[in-house]
């Protein structure tokens, strides 16, 4: 990385390294002024994205994490339907997130490495963080879990069931968004999205997009100060807030309670 920096000109840099070592690589490039996108989750600790998140601050360089789905036209469509309210209010979200296990992943288990898309869309579809987490997970073929269900409390007893698994031979990636007047279905992977009511279904028509494409474009607009960055460094420390707590409510068979800001 030192050489990197003193032989390299540059204004900003992506971490897609282990999650292990995020926090100390993005901190030697906040320390060099640069800004920073770091793929998710964004630290192995809470903690250390905090200290990260205080020291971007203090260093008045942009950081942010990649957490894809927000970029995705289909969580896009979604997003405006509940905020609209068109079919009502928002009570449950329901998260399937299965394929083959990743040879290349071993530092980390389905909850840090998967898991961690659909809790911090539940928060963007939600506009709210969980009170409370319940998890159960275990492995089956690989060293960190491999299997998960999460369960998000929300107030008003909204809930988010996200369910993992790197078993299932089929890559499968979809979710549901039950409204008080309508059930939202979407595919992350075809970015197909079905509205099934009382009376009628309807499937909106959107072209498809990369959101690796509109994630990276963001980035860079922001660092411009041509928009607003989409994913902010504190939603991104929660999104890590709560896989701890998932892992440790797993471990201990029990609820975990949560304040966050």
């Amino acid at each position: 990385m030192e050489s990197l920096l003193d032989s390299e000109q540059f204004d900003a840099a992506l971490v897609c390294t282990p999650t292990s070592t995020h926090s100390a690589i993005a901190t030697q490039l906040i320390q060099s002024n640069k800004h920073v996108f770091v793929e998710k989750p964004m630290t192995y600790h809470s903690e250390e994205g905090k200290d990260l998140l205080e020291l971007a601050n203090k260093n008045h360089v942009i950081l942010t994490c990649g957490y894809i789905e927000r970029f995705n036209p289909a969580v896009g469509i979604v997003k405006d339907l509940v905020k609209s309210k068109k079919y009502g209010d928002l009570v449950m979200l329901e998260f399937h997130r299965e394929s083959r296990m990743p040879l290349h992943i071993k530092d980390v288990g389905i909850i840090y490495d998967t898991s961690v898309h659909d809790i911090d869309t539940a928060m963007w579809l939600f506009d709210e963080t969980p009170e409370v987490v319940f998890a159960r997970a275990g492995k089956i073929n690989h060293a960190h879990e491999d299997f998960a269900t999460i369960m998000l409390g929300f107030k008003d007893n909204k809930v988010a069931i996200i369910s993992s698994n790197w078993i299932t031979p089929t890559r499968i990636r979809n979710f549901n968004a039950v409204c008080t007047e309508g059930i939202i279905s979407s595919d992350f992977i075809s970015q197909e999205v079905r509205i099934e009511t009382k009376n009628d279904t309807e499937i909106p028509r959107k072209d498809k997009q990369e959101p690796l494409l509109l994630e990276i474009q963001n980035f860079i607009g922001a660092i411009e100060g041509k928009n607003d960055l989409t994913v902010k460094a504190d939603q991104a420390v929660n999104v890590t807030k709560i896989a701890e707590a998932a892992l440790l409510s797993s471990k201990n068979g029990t609820p975990i309670y949560l304040d966050l800001k």
